[in-house]
């Protein structure tokens, strides 16, 4: 449309163009048959008045030129510096941290949250009754040894990143073999990570704490809160197993309802 309405205005100034070409042919023609100072003025004066005319309504060199809004240009040279891939950016306000690390956290595989819950710890002691093992007391061991199928997936994932000794204390020999081979039924030692060598018994809690000292643990996990507290001293990592956790007692003792569950979240 607005292409249509400039050709008619460039036909209409050629027209006003021709008839002043016209009517200043007349202007000279009487002009010349009348020679006199004041006509010869009147021409020079109307001859400037022409040329100024001309080139004023002349049409622009190289023919028409098509007007394109510059806001578009802009606009369009803008979308080329933008990058494909740009995404809105985002306040990084206290909530929206909180939020990433939560998503982090979930999107963590269970190995990667097992080495951020050991922060470095290369060697790891474990008691069996009531971490490893559903029976609680020796004397229970004495019947019947079961492992905890939930703790099998943790136990195995951890011998991938770190030295395990499992250990307990025991009333006879017979106990000892129950629990190998509840251990062995239970696919413990088929992976090479776990071996028997390294299932340790005594007859003492004492001699339980005992063993963690002597292997420079860095890591020991139990239910009894007395050794735990003994430990404290010399073991880096300490995790206290109970039905009821008593939550963080000091800055290297924490506690937890079962051994899988420490290992499952980040906290």
């Amino acid at each position: 449309m607005s292409e249509a309405h400039a050709d008619q205005a460039l036909s209409l100034i050629r027209r006003l163009a021709d008839r002043l070409n016209r009517r200043v042919s007349e202007i000279f023609a009487l002009l010349l048959n009348h020679k006199n100072a004041g006509s010869l003025g009147a021409l020079a004066g109307l001859a400037i008045t022409v040329v100024f005319a001309w080139k004023f309504l002349r049409p622009p060199a190289g023919g028409r030129r098509r007007n394109v809004p510059k806001r578009r240009d802009s606009q369009a040279a803008s979308d080329r510096r933008a990058p494909s891939n740009s995404v809105p950016s985002v306040d990084e306000s206290p909530s929206t941290e909180a939020s990433v690390k939560e998503f982090d956290a979930v999107e963590l595989t269970p190995g990667q949250i097992l080495k951020k819950k050991l922060s470095g710890c290369r060697k790891i002691t474990i008691q069996l009754l009531g971490v490893v093992l559903e029976e609680r007391t020796p004397e229970e061991l004495q019947e019947h040894a079961t492992v905890r199928q939930s703790v099998v997936e943790v136990l195995l994932e951890m011998a991938k990143y770190t030295d395990v000794y499992l250990m307990e204390t025991v009333l006879d020999d017979e106990s000892e073999e129950r629990v190998l081979s509840a251990l062995d039924s239970a696919g413990l030692f088929q992976t090479g990570g776990l071996v028997k060598d390294k299932v340790l018994f005594c007859s003492t809690e004492i001699g339980r704490s005992s063993f963690v000292r002597q292997l420079e643990s860095d890591c020991h996990i139990d239910t009894n809160l007395e050794i735990i507290s003994q430990l404290s001293r010399f073991i880096r990592l300490l995790v206290h197993i109970s039905p009821e956790p008593l939550g963080q007692m000091a800055s290297n003792i924490f506690s937890s309802m079962t051994l899988e569950q420490y290992f499952s979240t980040i906290g």
